[in-house]
């Protein structure tokens, strides 16, 4: 009788628990903003002179951190830099994010075809600029999208928000069958221009530039055969409970009451304390079982025999991945990560050729570079791709495709018409100059 019972109740489980749906990226769009908002580094210096905000050793840092910091002469500012005196509006900020976000789901939708009455998730990403209605309201009332829309406004959450929409998304389609998630990652940088006298708020105007990305995910089993990429794992940590994470990178006002980001000294004992966790979570689920026992048994012989000087082991994630595409926080990031992962300089090309030309965009950086590898008709079907994105928090996001097809040369992609050039030859210089305000 007991055997019977438990038959039956195996069997109910196997009806009333569903299997957990595959996950689909259809399709992606970067935006690439117009030629009349292109912006080399000597234009960015002499646009700092003529406004006359800074003093001689401030424009002197700011030269320094542009030579030194990746950034090409031909990435994108918002509009309000090239007026004489910078005095952003509400509507110059609305303007530079409706054409990001406008500009890459009007082509993510001419790319798929998918009717916006048939989209039932969406999750829009900014750090900082926050409106109301949101984000993800205005998107809704331009697009007009049915009424029972779930939609989400992530913000405040750093560079590392896009993949953590991602995440969501995945979560949020395990529930919603049949549905289409459409994500937006943009960032504006018209209102968040610092020009105060205090050096370590100084990286957004030298790092950050304009641009947007949309994202198309589904799990309808239809979708297979048509979409680029399976959602394979998405990681995610948060190390926020920590007051030196929290405090690392913090929006503020200065002495003076300008607005600011800050960067303090722990900035980065914080991001490898968020990021070596992440990479280890991650590594446990995708390195080969070679790798992981060769790691175990390393780390128990260095606990066992402390006398000998056993060096710890490095697992070599590049046997793991296929493309690997890390956020472009800068170029002091980049190089440590391709020392500690055991990456070619070919694995990092997409980055680096990305910081080059688009400069940080935020949480959107990693759809460029991947419209990169895609451009260089690098990503052949079954090919893993992993990005991996990090931010204020501080959190960090991991995500691993795999290609559903060899992707073809695609006419939307924003390296299109200058894939030829690249990659650039890039002049090997010093690490780029930071000042980190003392620890709070």
């Amino acid at each position: 009788m007991f055997l019977v019972l438990l038959i039956c109740l195996l069997l109910s489980f196997k009806y009333i628990m569903k299997p957990s749906c595959k996950v689909y990226l259809i399709d992606f769009a970067c935006y690439k903003p117009p030629a009349s908002l292109m912006c080399s580094k000597d234009q960015a210096i002499d646009q700092a002179i003529r406004s006359g905000y800074f003093s001689e050793d401030l424009l002197d840092f700011m030269k320094r951190i542009l030579e030194r910091g990746g950034l090409g002469d031909s990435t994108y500012v918002a509009e309000i830099f090239f007026r004489q005196k910078y005095d952003p509006s509400m509507e110059d900020a609305r303007r530079e994010v409706e054409m990001t976000v406008f500009g890459s789901l009007d082509m993510l939708l001419a790319k798929t075809g998918v009717k916006c009455q048939d989209i039932g998730i969406l999750i829009v990403n900014c750090c900082i600029y926050n409106t109301e209605p949101s984000l993800s309201s205005m998107i809704v009332n331009r697009y007009k999208f049915r009424d029972n829309i779930i939609t989400y406004n992530l913000v405040g959450m750093g560079c590392s928000a896009g993949l953590m929409a991602i995440g969501l998304a995945k979560q949020l389609l395990q529930v919603n069958r049949n549905s289409y998630a459409l994500i937006v990652s943009t960032e504006s940088i018209t209102e968040n221009f610092y020009y105060g006298k205090d050096r370590s708020k100084f990286l957004i105007n030298c790092l950050f530039r304009v641009g947007g990305a949309a994202i198309l995910l589904s799990n309808h089993p239809s979708d297979h055969n048509k979409s680029k990429y399976q959602l394979l794992q998405a990681v995610h940590n948060n190390t926020s409970s920590s007051d030196r994470s929290y405090n690392c990178i913090l929006r503020e006002e200065d002495k003076a009451g300008k607005v600011g980001v800050t960067v303090t000294k722990d900035l980065l004992a914080a991001a490898i304390g968020t990021i070596k966790p992440n990479i280890a979570a991650l590594g446990c689920i995708i390195l080969p079982t070679k790798v992981k026992l060769c790691y175990l048994i390393t780390c128990i012989a260095r606990k066992l025999i402390p006398s000998v000087n056993i060096k710890p082991y490095q697992p070599n994630y590049s046997n793991a991945v296929d493309h690997f595409l890390p956020h472009v926080g800068g170029k002091m990031v980049l190089d440590a990560l391709q020392k500690s992962l055991g990456f070619s300089d070919i694995n990092m090309e997409a980055s680096r050729m990305t910081l080059y030309r688009y400069g940080n965009t935020s949480s959107s950086s990693i759809w460029y570079e991947l419209a990169y590898v895609e451009a260089k008709g690098r990503v052949k079907q079954g090919n893993r791709v992993w990005q991996i994105a990090f931010g204020s928090g501080f959190k960090c996001n991991s995500v691993i495709w795999r290609a559903m097809k060899t992707v073809d040369h695609d006419d939307y992609n924003p390296w299109t018409d200058e894939i030829s050039g690249f990659p650039v030859t890039l002049d090997h210089c010093e690490n780029m100059p930071l000042y980190f305000t003392p620890s709070k």
